[in-house]
Protein backbone atom coordinates (compact mmCIF):
# COMPACT_ATOMS: atom_id res chain seq x y z
CA UNK A 1 0.00 0.00 0.00
CA UNK A 2 0.97 3.20 -1.02
CA UNK A 3 1.68 5.99 1.66
CA UNK A 4 -0.88 7.82 -1.15
CA UNK A 5 -3.51 5.84 -0.01
CA UNK A 6 -3.23 6.57 3.79
CA UNK A 7 -4.87 9.91 5.01
CA UNK A 8 -2.49 10.16 8.21
CA UNK A 9 0.03 11.27 5.99
CA UNK A 10 0.48 13.79 2.74
CA UNK A 11 3.14 13.85 -0.02
CA UNK A 12 5.73 16.49 0.83
CA UNK A 13 8.70 16.06 -2.00
CA UNK A 14 10.48 13.69 -4.16
CA UNK A 15 14.03 12.79 -4.22
CA UNK A 16 16.32 10.49 -6.42
CA UNK A 17 19.06 8.17 -5.91
CA UNK A 18 20.55 7.82 -9.27
CA UNK A 19 22.79 4.44 -10.35
CA UNK A 20 23.90 1.94 -12.43
CA UNK A 21 21.23 -0.55 -13.10
CA UNK A 22 24.11 -3.26 -12.68
CA UNK A 23 24.24 -2.22 -9.05
CA UNK A 24 20.54 -2.42 -8.21
CA UNK A 25 20.22 -4.26 -5.00
CA UNK A 26 18.22 -6.92 -3.49
CA UNK A 27 15.65 -6.38 -1.48
CA UNK A 28 17.50 -8.35 1.77
CA UNK A 29 20.13 -5.92 1.11
CA UNK A 30 18.42 -2.72 1.20
CA UNK A 31 16.35 -3.65 4.15
CA UNK A 32 19.66 -5.15 5.90
CA UNK A 33 21.00 -1.67 5.11
CA UNK A 34 18.12 0.28 6.19
CA UNK A 35 17.68 -1.15 9.24
CA UNK A 36 21.43 -1.10 10.00
CA UNK A 37 20.76 3.06 10.76
CA UNK A 38 19.01 2.34 13.86
CA UNK A 39 15.49 2.23 15.72
CA UNK A 40 14.27 5.18 14.37
CA UNK A 41 12.21 3.26 12.33
CA UNK A 42 10.03 0.35 10.43
CA UNK A 43 9.87 -1.29 7.37
CA UNK A 44 7.00 -2.28 5.70
CA UNK A 45 5.77 -3.10 1.90
CA UNK A 46 8.42 -4.93 0.83
CA UNK A 47 8.26 -5.95 -2.66
CA UNK A 48 11.33 -8.12 -4.82
CA UNK A 49 10.71 -8.85 -8.65
CA UNK A 50 13.01 -11.63 -9.90
CA UNK A 51 16.24 -13.38 -8.28
CA UNK A 52 14.69 -10.84 -5.31
CA UNK A 53 15.90 -7.45 -6.71
CA UNK A 54 14.59 -4.25 -5.14
CA UNK A 55 11.20 -3.09 -5.98
CA UNK A 56 9.81 -1.05 -3.55
CA UNK A 57 9.75 -0.36 0.43
CA UNK A 58 7.63 1.77 2.85
CA UNK A 59 9.92 3.60 5.65
CA UNK A 60 7.77 4.46 8.65
CA UNK A 61 9.23 7.08 11.16
CA UNK A 62 6.39 7.65 13.66
CA UNK A 63 9.32 10.23 15.92
CA UNK A 64 10.19 11.70 12.83
CA UNK A 65 6.45 12.58 12.24
CA UNK A 66 7.48 11.19 8.29
CA UNK A 67 7.29 8.50 6.10
CA UNK A 68 8.68 7.56 2.59
CA UNK A 69 8.12 5.36 -0.27
CA UNK A 70 10.54 3.84 -1.99
CA UNK A 71 10.15 2.31 -5.63
CA UNK A 72 12.95 1.22 -8.52
CA UNK A 73 12.61 3.20 -11.89
CA UNK A 74 15.20 1.75 -14.66
CA UNK A 75 15.59 2.42 -18.40
CA UNK A 76 14.70 4.70 -20.90
CA UNK A 77 12.63 6.98 -18.87
CA UNK A 78 15.72 7.15 -16.28
CA UNK A 79 18.18 7.76 -19.14
CA UNK A 80 16.25 10.66 -20.37
CA UNK A 81 15.61 12.54 -16.93
CA UNK A 82 19.41 12.36 -16.34
CA UNK A 83 20.17 13.90 -19.64
CA UNK A 84 17.27 16.66 -18.51
CA UNK A 85 19.35 16.61 -15.10
CA UNK A 86 22.92 16.99 -16.37
CA UNK A 87 22.11 20.00 -18.36
CA UNK A 88 19.80 22.03 -15.63
CA UNK A 89 22.80 21.20 -12.68
CA UNK A 90 25.43 22.42 -15.45
CA UNK A 91 26.61 25.88 -14.28
CA UNK A 92 29.93 27.45 -14.52
CA UNK A 93 30.05 28.06 -10.53
CA UNK A 94 30.17 24.55 -10.40
CA UNK A 95 32.85 22.79 -7.78
CA UNK A 96 34.95 19.98 -8.22
CA UNK A 97 33.39 17.87 -6.42
CA UNK A 98 30.05 18.58 -8.08
CA UNK A 99 31.46 18.65 -11.48
CA UNK A 100 32.86 14.80 -10.68
CA UNK A 101 29.39 13.71 -9.66
CA UNK A 102 27.77 15.28 -12.52
CA UNK A 103 30.57 13.31 -15.04
CA UNK A 104 29.22 10.30 -13.02
CA UNK A 105 25.68 10.61 -13.48
CA UNK A 106 25.77 10.21 -16.87
CA UNK A 107 26.55 6.11 -16.58
CA UNK A 108 23.58 5.85 -14.88
CA UNK A 109 20.45 4.51 -16.34
CA UNK A 110 18.56 3.53 -12.91
CA UNK A 111 16.90 5.01 -9.37
CA UNK A 112 14.98 5.22 -6.60
CA UNK A 113 12.37 7.05 -6.29
CA UNK A 114 12.15 8.26 -2.25
CA UNK A 115 8.65 9.87 -1.76
CA UNK A 116 8.92 12.00 1.21
CA UNK A 117 5.16 11.81 3.45
CA UNK A 118 4.39 14.17 6.26
CA UNK A 119 2.36 12.59 9.23
CA UNK A 120 -0.27 14.47 9.62
CA UNK A 121 -1.07 15.45 13.17
CA UNK A 122 -4.57 16.68 15.25
CA UNK A 123 -2.07 19.74 16.35
CA UNK A 124 -3.32 22.18 13.11
CA UNK A 125 -1.42 22.47 10.18
CA UNK A 126 0.67 25.65 11.64
CA UNK A 127 2.01 22.86 14.19
CA UNK A 128 2.48 19.83 11.80
CA UNK A 129 5.28 22.41 9.46
CA UNK A 130 7.54 22.21 13.16
CA UNK A 131 7.01 18.56 13.83
CA UNK A 132 8.29 16.80 10.64
CA UNK A 133 12.01 16.23 11.07
CA UNK A 134 13.77 15.72 7.54
CA UNK A 135 16.66 13.50 9.29
CA UNK A 136 14.84 10.20 8.50
CA UNK A 137 14.77 11.02 4.78
CA UNK A 138 18.57 12.17 4.48
CA UNK A 139 19.92 8.92 6.21
CA UNK A 140 17.96 7.01 4.29
CA UNK A 141 19.03 9.08 0.89
CA UNK A 142 22.71 8.55 1.95
CA UNK A 143 22.07 4.86 2.82
CA UNK A 144 20.83 4.10 -0.60
CA UNK A 145 23.55 6.06 -2.17
CA UNK A 146 25.92 4.19 -0.46
CA UNK A 147 24.05 0.78 -1.09
CA UNK A 148 24.21 1.73 -4.83
CA UNK A 149 27.63 3.44 -5.17
CA UNK A 150 25.13 6.07 -6.58
CA UNK A 151 24.33 9.93 -6.21
CA UNK A 152 20.97 11.24 -4.44
CA UNK A 153 19.21 14.54 -6.05
CA UNK A 154 16.42 16.87 -5.08
CA UNK A 155 15.44 17.10 -8.80
CA UNK A 156 12.92 20.33 -7.27
CA UNK A 157 16.06 22.32 -6.09
CA UNK A 158 18.17 20.55 -9.28
CA UNK A 159 21.19 19.95 -6.71
CA UNK A 160 23.06 16.91 -5.90
CA UNK A 161 23.42 15.83 -1.96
Amino acid sequence: MSMFENDQYRWRETYFVLFESSKRPRLKAVEKKLLSLGGRFTLANGVAAERGLFESVTVLAPDDFAALDICFIGGDEVREQVESLIHEMKTPDLGPDDRRKLNRLKDFDARFDVLHFEQLTDAGSEDEEDMLDPSTLLLVLGALAELTDGIAVDPQAGAML
